[in-house]
């Protein structure tokens, strides 16, 4: 979105699918769409209750995106709702490691062996980032 709006000049019309993609919140979205205006550069939106083509700030905008900062608002609380139900279950969400005791061992001993990273993420077949990670929380645990 920044590139576009640093390349975008006066007279241009400026199309995004729904009104909330102007901004992650209310305020931004409305900076963006003052700067815009400010500008010449008119909105073109294409879904939701602000449709159509604008040139400048109107009420239908600004609850458009107050609606939308609900919408993101509500589905982060049914969120982290649904997350904490799932903890008093005793279910955790989010991936499972990668890395178990088996590889941690062996990250580890090629590491004190002397190996770089590449060679010990292509011998135990994890990514680099991986390795980095297991060396950096061991020395951490160490510390």
């Amino acid at each position: 979105m920044l590139n576009a709006l640093a390349y975008i000049r006066d007279g241009d019309l400026l199309t995004v699918q729904e009104v909330d993609r102007l901004g992650r919140n209310l305020l931004e979205g409305l900076i963006v769409l003052n700067d815009l205006f400010q500008r010449g550069v008119g909105v073109k939106v294409l879904e939701g209750i602000a449709a159509g083509e604008h040139t400048e700030r109107s009420l239908i905008l600004d609850l458009a995106l107050a609606l939308a900062e609900d919408r993101r608002r509500d589905i982060t609380r049914k969120t982290k709702n649904g997350l904490e139900a799932a903890r008093k279950r005793g279910r955790v969400g989010g991936r499972r490691p990668v890395v178990d005791d088996d590889k941690r061992a062996a990250i580890l001993a090629r590491r004190e062996r002397g190996e770089s990273i590449r060679t010990i993420a292509t011998g135990v077949e994890v990514s680099i980032g991986v390795v980095h990670k297991t060396l950096t929380d061991a020395k951490a645990k160490d510390t």
